[in-house]
């Protein structure tokens, strides 16, 4: 009992992933719409609200999604691709810089409690919530699919060894996780690489939950949490990673953020900086006011070269780049579909809007890495100072996988 109507020449759309197509039905008993096989469903009111729908701005249609307006079923990261296709830029270039601009200054002269209060915003909601969607090790940062089957659990696993191996990481050293979440990098470094290892985090829920599995562990003297700044931190740390807080950070605030971990490393350390870049050519948009407003507030993405040049003039030399863009579609993809799979349960450990803009946060996300309008970089650094021995080639990070079959414990030989 299909049939179209005229909005449906709208309804299949060129994207740069090919051909999207949909369907569309109405609760008021107006026949749906059906566009070819459909990659998902719009269920809306009636006909006016698709018509608003093809035309209102990217803002207003995902605060229109969450607070249920409408529904959609199937693939939600093709609903994405499909409003952004179908949305014209409008005002948005004029009308809609100027609160980019007062978010810019915001961030610019954050202090340390608005910046606590930023990431207890996003991270403190819930444990229960982000153990549903995350890894069984609830790793909130880019998995690392070395084969595209791998599930979720084995390619975040397979990061961290990754970071690890990257940092040349020895038992013995001392190692500091800059924003470490629940601890997983944590635990892996001290419990497979034999280090000292110390995270700091702003999230109490994190904090305690870190600490409650070092305590379960056993690893009370080799590894622990605090809640607090980086940048009240004293160190010397011989290895520092930064994994998934660099977003945090925003381009104002980049040569501080550099200072500060050049201050806390070694002279004969290293330092791996995980974290998403804006392309060159890719603007800031409705989008990016969207993520800052219901989702991670106070932060900002910045580029590639001005990231390395900040780095380089807190005192860094530049020695590994490498682009997981495509790491980042998959992991969305994944957290995705775990949290449609067990919606009930989430709805259970947040409210309903909660769970509604982290669906359009992730499948938004999982496009954006797919399409190539974010990247996300794992940038390692030495003091150029230090004149230390070089590794003369990149085997070393990538000589066997810990995670393909699990190494023996090293704490006995600290």
């Amino acid at each position: 009992m299909f049939h179209t109507v005229t909005p449906a020449a709208r309804a299949r759309t060129q994207t740069g992933n090919g051909t999207t197509a949909l369907a569309v039905e109405f609760c008021d008993g107006t026949p749906p719409i059906f566009s070819g096989a459909p990659n998902f469903t719009l269920v809306l009111q009636n006909r006016k609200q698709f018509k608003w729908l093809l035309k209102t701005g990217m803002i207003s249609a995902a605060n229109a999604f969450i607070r249920g307006e409408f529904d959609i079923r199937g693939d939600l990261v093709a609903a994405v691709r499909f409003k952004r296709a179908s949305t014209g830029s409008g005002g948005w270039k004029w009308f809609g810089m100027l609160p980019l601009y007062l978010r810019h200054l915001r961030n610019r002269f954050a202090t340390r409690r608005r910046t606590a209060r930023d990431i207890h915003f996003h991270y403190d909601r819930s444990n229960d919530f982000y153990r549903l969607f995350l890894d069984s090790r609830m790793v909130y940062s880019c998995a690392y699919f070395r084969h595209a089957e791998w599930s979720l659990d084995r390619a975040q696993l397979e990061k961290m060894d990754h970071i690890c191996r990257k940092l040349d990481l020895q038992p013995g050293d001392r190692f500091l996780d800059i924003g470490c979440g629940w601890g997983s990098l944590l635990l892996r470094a001290a419990e497979s690489y034999g280090v000292f290892a110390t995270g700091c985090t702003l999230s109490e829920n994190q904090a305690k939950q870190a600490s409650r599995l070092i305590e379960a562990r056993q690893l009370c003297g080799f590894a622990s949490v605090c809640l607090s700044d980086y940048r009240e931190l004293t160190g010397p740390y011989d290895k520092i990673a930064s994994v998934g807080m660099f977003e945090h950070v925003g381009p104002p605030r980049l040569e501080q953020y550099f200072r500060a971990v050049y201050r806390l490393l070694d002279n004969s350390g290293l330092f791996l900086n995980h974290g998403i870049i804006r392309p060159e050519g890719v603007r800031q948009d409705a989008e990016t006011l969207f993520i800052d407003r219901y989702v991670f507030p106070g932060g900002g993405l910045s580029r590639l070269a001005q990231t390395i040049r900040a780095a380089e003039r807190a005192g860094f030399e530049l020695l590994d780049a490498e682009n997981l863009r495509s790491h980042y579609g998959m992991t969305c993809r994944a957290w995705l579909e775990r949290l449609l799979a067990n919606r009930n349960a989430c709805l259970e450990a947040v409210d309903r809007q909660t769970y509604r803009t982290w669906l359009i946060y992730l499948a938004g996300s999982a496009a954006n890495f797919e399409d190539g309008g974010a990247d996300v970089f794992q940038l390692l650094f030495a003091k150029r100072s230090y004149p230390r021995p070089r590794h003369m080639s990149r085997d070393y990070m990538y000589h066997g996988s810990a995670s393909a079959q699990e190494p023996e414990t090293k704490t006995a030989q600290r």
